[in-house]
């Protein structure tokens, strides 16, 4: 009797070790674990792991380089890290203490309790704070009686929120808000990629206002971050905003790459070209097509891959997919990128008697610093550095500053502790520093991102075994880049089912 034919291991390449590659490189283990015939390279060009995740623990404190922690309410992330055995190291943000302020003409002015982002949800701590002027209060009491018609193309988040609020609205809330989180300029951010839950509350309520307060009804306002919760909300016990991990971001990364198999990670193994072999077999039956796959050189050579995922920044990837496909590499390189700078500060916590209640500060561009965010990290997380430490984050850099990479790392310390001088009144030198520099980490969506998007997608709907993931393409946040490496993946586990099946009935 005649054996079946076995199916052949498929190999799959990830150019990327960032989360996102990570991520790829995990989901894929998981396949092989289960007996599926998989084998899988993760090269990364530089010497580590992760990116931008980057932990360090200096006098006891944790000192996040990049990301310092993600949104609890997407999942991918606390997922991935219940699965790596690490569910008892999460931490959530000190949310009772959670206070947030906007620095105002050299004066910190704590957001309004009720403001959902950029949506006042009640009258009367908006009425009395001197955030806004009087001229705007009134203009976000209009906007819930006479909304202003929903646009019928994409704006820019700056352009709703001008129609909505005005503009005062634009630059002392929205634009420090999002420059906080994108490092972007909310006059350029697309508000149909950046908040498309406010692009269908406006749609159906015409009013912001009247669609968050519907909302918040039915317990699905959508939270901006910014304000602090009531002490008595159950929402805010049961779950907190941010999560993080005890040890630092870096465990995740780390509890992956012990997970892989071994000799599949090629660390400081940059990638120099990529080669589509765009051959199929002779006789193929129905829906029965064998690609011969992907080439790849490396300083050691070339290898020959069946499936391959590129997980890194759009930029860097256009430039090795223009002989593969030009349209594909040209949509990626419209995607803009901003650049940062995280500046950690060290001290002994009773220099810091006299900061404000709370998690820090945001600067707006209109007050002309260089700083654009200050985390006061202790406030922010229990548990991660030593009684009687604290620490402060300075984060500095975003769109169209990415000279100050350039300067030195005296002149960033000197710039942050002056300018906490001017703020805070911050007096004390810092027991360490530490400073990081990401130089255009941050994709940017701007007006079209969408659109281009699903060019994206189409276009790479015609390359067989081939899949993108990273922040360029559907979120920012590390969970969103971890999803995106694992739909990559499954589209390769997909596509290498596939591929057996072809090589089977071929036979």
């Amino acid at each position: 009797m005649e054996s079946e034919p076995q199916s052949s291991t498929r190999r799959i390449a990830i150019i990327g070790g960032g989360i996102a590659g990570l991520s790829s490189a995990w989901t894929l283990e998981k396949a092989r674990r289960s007996g599926q015939p998989i084998e899988y390279h993760l090269y990364e060009g530089s010497g580590r792991l992760g990116g931008v995740v980057a932990s360090e623990t200096i006098d006891g404190c944790v000192v996040e380089g990049g990301p310092d922690s993600f949104l609890t309410e997407k999942p991918a992330a606390a997922e991935l890290c219940r699965e790596l055995g690490l569910g008892d190291q999460l931490l959530g943000s000190n949310d009772a203490e959670r206070r947030t302020y906007i620095l105002v003409r050299n004066r910190l002015i704590s957001l309004p309790d009720g403001l959902m982002f950029m949506v006042p949800t009640k009258l009367f701590p908006t009425a009395l704070t001197p955030l806004f002027s009087w001229s705007t209060k009134l203009r976000m009491a209009r906007e819930f009686l006479f909304p202003p018609a929903p646009a019928t193309e994409d704006e820019s988040v700056a352009a709703m929120t001008r129609r909505h609020f005005g503009q005062e609205t634009v630059d002392r809330l929205v634009s420090p808000l999002l420059s906080g989180v994108y490092g972007g300029d909310a006059s350029q951010l697309s508000v149909r990629a950046v908040l498309p839950r406010m692009v269908e509350m406006e749609e159906k309520h015409g009013s912001l206002s009247r669609a968050m307060l519907a909302a918040r009804k039915k317990g699905g306002a959508p939270h901006s971050g910014a304000n602090r919760p009531s002490r008595n909300s159950e929402a805010a016990r049961a779950r907190s905003l941010f999560t993080t991990l005890r040890g630092g971001m870096q465990q995740m990364v780390d509890a992956v790459a012990a997970r892989l198999a071994p000799g599949s990670i090629h660390l400081s193994t940059p990638v120099r070209s990529i080669v589509h072999n765009s051959e199929y077999c002779t006789d193929p039956k129905p829906d029965c097509t064998y690609s011969c796959g992907w080439t790849l050189e490396t300083a050691s050579g070339q290898e020959s891959f069946d499936g391959l995922i590129v997980a890194l920044p759009a930029w860097t990837a256009a430039s090795l997919l223009r002989p593969v496909d030009r349209l594909l590499a040209d949509l990626l390189a419209e995607v803009p990128y901003s650049s940062s700078i995280t500046v950690n500060l060290g001290y002994d916590i009773e220099r810091l008697h006299g900061l404000p209640p709370g998690f820090g500060y945001l600067v707006p561009a209109t007050e002309k610093r260089r700083m654009l965010a200050c985390t006061f990290v202790h406030a922010k997380f229990a548990g991660r550095m030593p009684a009687g430490k604290g620490m402060l984050r300075c984060f500095m850099g975003g769109t169209g500053n990415d000279r100050l990479l350039e300067e030195s790392d005296a002149a960033l310390t000197e710039t942050a502790l002056r300018e906490l001088s001017e703020v805070l009144g911050l007096r004390a030198q810092p027991s360490f520093v530490r400073i990081h520099r990401w130089r255009k980490a941050m994709a940017q969506y701007g007006v079209g991102h969408l659109e281009r998007m699903q060019q994206v997608r189409e276009t790479v709907a015609h390359l067989p075994g081939f899949a993108l993931a990273g922040n360029a393409y559907q979120g920012i946040g590390v969970p969103d880049c971890i999803r995106t490496g694992q739909q990559a993946a499954e589209t390769l586990l997909t596509f290498a089912q596939q591929q057996n099946s072809a090589a089977t009935c071929a036979n």
